[in-house]
């Protein structure tokens, strides 16, 4: 890829009249350079079983070459049409809510024969047709995949065998998984209950573990389709999406991206976050994180806002500093979802980068000055690469296992994640994100380690040893309590990672209005109240950064941090407020050596950077707040944006939601 892409989702078919010459020019004149089709249209593909009309997707393609513009064509199976449905209702997908009913997107049962039979062949019959036009530059396979909750007769069988194999035996599993509890022993394979029911976070966990291996062979699967008639210069890629709270918020429960994004030439990812008065960009850069780590580079945005939700519509300049935001984590493409606002249906009101009238209005007018400078500093701002040196390690396996036993607060695994990548991207802390069984650790000087609730004896040895060597680790509360299949070890905790630690407990309290009290706090801590989770931390050769300010708690650590060989360890046995976050994570990094300039440089302004395709570093400098701000910066060079040059500890001025691009010398 030698060029930033610019693009929005484009779909003639919702078009309320004939426009698509007219769209055509406006894109031109914003500067897209890309749009991604079909992907939502079976059925007008397939009006009926066997019957394909293709000629929606032949006029866009053959005028959007004519105007050189790139073309992404989605495989549009992840919205089942109703002839389908008709014919073969088991194609929807039976969960523990009943069964599927027709109507929304994603409810079909991903495992099921006739699904994947019509699936196959709409598949086939697209690609085919479109592989060989010069417009297509790759394809994006379904749409935000998930397993859907399927959990019917046909899963349940699957998931038998795929107990069998993986266990071999009834007596294995019920020993494993503590199935004499409650009379849940199985004693004969034929006996195997449907999980819909189960009570056993063990087992209702290591189901949960088997849909997402349904995600990672049906997204394999259409790959392997795709593969057989792309171009070699041609990509196929693959839209992932977060846990949803009304906007891109976390690590996504019922996807492994890590292992799904394999069959993949280049991830692909869609991140959607609040606006306004409340964009702060962490969900830029905590999608563009996570996305940029599944396979180690560049990645494209296939899906962001324009306007969005009524709520959403940026203010003046916020669509541009977005844009860049993209592009500061690693993006090589920024893709609006979508060009158009649609007339009727349940996303009216997801407007697009155009409004229901069809007409230029301010959001467009601003993504054109984006278009014209993505157009100019592309060959700047492509392949932007990072080699970040501190990484947050995160688990489907721990976020299934704390579902299964919540804190009392209501607060998740995500908010865990969310509060410790939060801080650090506020102290402009660059990451990367692992999994448990990440085989790189020492690519890292600094390793955060959220609730890493159910996890294997290998990978917590292998953390003692990267403690051991000189690496430096924060764990939070709830790590290693249990073991793969989410049984709790039975020793004193924190388990295996005692060893690096330096701390133990036993006891652990829900906290009602409990601060903290010690080192931190004399440090100018303002520590806010305790929440979701309390260890009783008693240190053996830790020391005490936190004691609870508790009359009855108050002689137990809460915060302690331990040398270890040639490391240390930090370990958080509550969750705290942001501010004593802040403070403990900020030791950590002076701790691991990763302290520097950009450090002082704390939010609002948010400093982020890499090595272009030339080898020069380019850093970007970001407002994000309604007020002008100024900055020294790091290091001389060329400010792209304005083509003039600066000065090592030059003031950058960056207006409210300002973007400053320096080229260093």
């Amino acid at each position: 890829m030698d060029k930033i892409l610019y693009g929005v989702a484009y779909y003639d078919e919702y078009m309320p009249s004939e426009r698509l010459h007219e769209d055509i020019r406006m894109m031109t004149e914003a500067g897209i350079n890309t749009v991604r089709i079909a992907e939502s249209t079976w059925s007008t593909h397939e009006p009926q079983n066997g019957v394909f009309d293709f000629s929606s997707v032949d006029r866009v393609l053959d005028a959007m070459h004519e105007a050189g513009i790139h073309v992404i064509v989605g495989t549009p199976t992840y919205a089942v049409p109703t002839w389908m449905v008709k014919e073969h209702p088991d194609v929807l997908a039976e969960t523990a809510r009943g069964p599927g009913k027709y109507g929304a997107r994603q409810i079909m049962d991903i495992t099921n024969p006739s699904y994947l039979f019509y699936a196959e062949r709409i598949i086939r019959k697209l690609v085919s047709r479109v592989a060989g036009h010069p417009a297509v530059i790759g394809y994006q396979t379904d749409n935000e995949t998930k397993h859907y909750d399927t959990a019917g007769p046909n899963v349940q069988l699957r998931f038998v065998k795929y107990m069998r194999d993986t266990y071999g035996s009834l007596d294995v599993i019920n020993k494993r998984f503590g199935l004499d509890y409650w009379s849940n022993r199985i004693n004969s394979w034929e006996d195997f209950p449907s999980m819909v029911g189960t009570i056993n976070g063990s087992l209702g966990a290591e189901f949960a573990k088997f849909q997402r291996l349904l995600v990672n062979e049906f997204l394999a699967w259409q790959a392997a389709i795709v593969n057989e008639y792309k171009r070699p210069e041609q990509f196929v890629t693959q839209n992932f999406d977060f846990e949803w709270r009304g906007y891109s918020y976390g690590v996504q429960p019922s996807v492994d991206h890590f292992a799904a994004s394999e069959p993949f030439d280049i991830a692909g990812v869609d991140i959607y976050h609040p606006s306004q008065d409340d964009l702060t960009g962490i969900e830029i850069a905590f999608g563009g994180d996570m996305t940029r780590s599944l396979k180690g580079g560049n990645y494209l945005v296939l899906e962001t806002q324009a306007q969005a939700f009524p709520h959403w519509t940026p203010y003046p300049g916020q669509l541009r500093l977005q844009a860049f935001s993209h592009l500061a984590s690693g993006a090589n493409m920024v893709a609006y979802w979508h060009w158009h606002s649609i007339h009727n249906s349940i996303e009216t009101y997801w407007k697009g980068l155009l409004s229901h009238d069809m007409a230029p209005n301010p959001v467009y007018n601003e993504a054109m000055t984006i278009g014209a400078d993505f157009r100019r500093l592309s060959g700047e701002l492509v392949n932007l690469r990072k080699t970040n040196q501190a990484a947050i390690m995160v688990s489907n396996e721990a976020l299934t296992a704390l579902e299964w036993f919540k804190l009392q607060s209501g607060k998740t695994y995500n908010d865990v994640v969310r509060s410790l990548y939060d801080e650090l991207y506020k102290l402009n802390v660059e990451c990367d994100f692992i999994q448990p069984s990440c085989s790189r650790l020492s690519d890292y000087k600094l390793i955060v380690v959220p609730a890493l609730y159910a996890v294997d004896d290998e990978s917590l040895y292998r953390m003692n040893e990267y403690v051991r060597g000189g690496g430096h680790v924060v764990y939070t509360f709830k790590s290693g309590f249990a073991d793969e299949v989410v049984k709790v070890r039975q020793t004193q905790q924190p388990g295996i990672i005692n060893e690096a630690c330096g701390v133990t407990y036993n006891m652990f309290v829900t906290p009602d209005r409990v601060g903290l009290r010690g080192p931190l706090a004399e440090d100018g801590l303002e520590p806010g109240c305790v929440e979701g989770w309390m260890e009783l931390l008693t240190p053996t050769t830790a020391e005490v950064l936190a004691y609870y300010d508790h009359k009855q708690w108050g002689e137990y650590a809460a915060v302690t941090r331990n040398a270890y060989g040639n490391g240390a360890a930090t370990y958080i046995g509550c969750m705290p407020g942001p501010d004593a976050l802040r403070k403990v994570l900020g030791r950590a990094v002076q701790d691991a050596g990763l302290w520097g300039a950009e450090q002082e440089l704390a939010y609002p302004v948010i400093v982020r950077s890499g090595v272009n395709g030339a080898g020069k570093r380019i850093r970007y400098y970001f407002n994000y707040s309604d007020e002008t701000i100024t900055v020294a910066a790091l290091s001389g060079g060329t400010e792209l944006l304005s083509a003039r040059s600066v000065e090592a500890g030059q003031t950058l001025e960056l207006s409210a939601w300002g973007v400053a691009v320096v080229k260093e010398e």
